[in-house]
């Protein structure tokens, strides 16, 4: 019963903390709409942003880090899970016991350093006039060379390989745990580092069809759960792959 409890406890805990991001997200989104909707010119795409500032910067980082811990956190919970039984078996051995929130913590801290670079990326594009205010990108090419390079990435070995990890959480808590808090924060990164190489290049697609906007992140987080836990998730990772090139080449052809 206590065992049963605490699994609830840590899978409220974290779809909490995803509904609070999501919950932001929505803030975000609708604040950017009522600027739209007084600013007509911005959703025509005829103006441009100011410069960035150095306050820009921390809210738009912080606003791709919220957005990650929404979309990614969901898929982790069965490793995080798992982290916690080990620890409760390890705790009953008269062992330390680990907070899993340390675990996560890790996990969240190697999406901050993705949400970083997504930050200078959409400084980078902004700056050579390739976003539109609706942070979506406005080159054919750009964006059709987007699609098949996230295309192309769902059938190499690279994305196999870290696609693997994240689906086998047993695997990974059993032969990669290391002790101690820092060991702890350590496994988190680590899990975290692999989750990247898994769906970095699919977050980009963020930028597509709006980083902003909510319907379109949806898509792409649903699209990684179930690469994650479905049990055809590597074959729904490789026909999404197909989808993804075939529409790029569709865009360089027609678009």
């Amino acid at each position: 019963m206590l065992l049963r409890s605490e699994r609830a406890a840590t899978v409220a805990a974290l779809f909490g903390v995803s509904a609070l991001a999501w919950l932001y997200l929505f803030h975000v989104a609708g604040a950017m709409h009522a600027m739209s909707a007084v600013m007509p010119g911005m959703a025509m795409g005829d103006m441009r942003p100011a410069p960035w500032s150095g306050s820009k910067l921390v809210l738009v980082f912080v606003m791709w880090w919220v957005m990650m811990t929404g979309m990614m956190l969901p898929g982790a919970i069965p490793m995080i899970l798992i982290f916690g039984t080990v620890n409760r078996r390890r705790r009953a051995r008269g062992q330390a016991y680990l907070p899993s929130a340390v675990f996560a913590a890790g996990y969240l801290i190697a999406w901050g350093v993705f949400s970083l670079g997504a930050t200078l990326a959409q400084w980078r594009l902004e700056q050579a006039a390739l976003l539109l205010p609706s942070l979506k990108i406005e080159s054919t090419l750009l964006g059709a060379a987007l699609w098949v390079s996230a295309g192309l990435y769902q059938w190499s070995p690279l994305k196999r390989a870290c696609l693997a990890k994240c689906r086998s959480p047993i695997d990974f808590v059993v032969n990669r745990w290391r002790d101690g808090w820092l060991g702890a924060l350590r496994m988190g990164l680590e899990h975290g580092a692999y989750c990247l190489g898994c769906c970095a290049l699919l977050m980009a697609l963020l930028f597509i069809g709006g980083v902003m906007n909510l319907f379109w992140i949806a898509v792409l987080g649903v699209f990684v759960l179930f690469e994650k836990l479905l049990p055809a998730g590597e074959r729904v990772a490789r026909v999404g792959g197909v989808l993804m090139i075939a529409f790029g080449v569709f865009l360089l052809a027609w678009g």
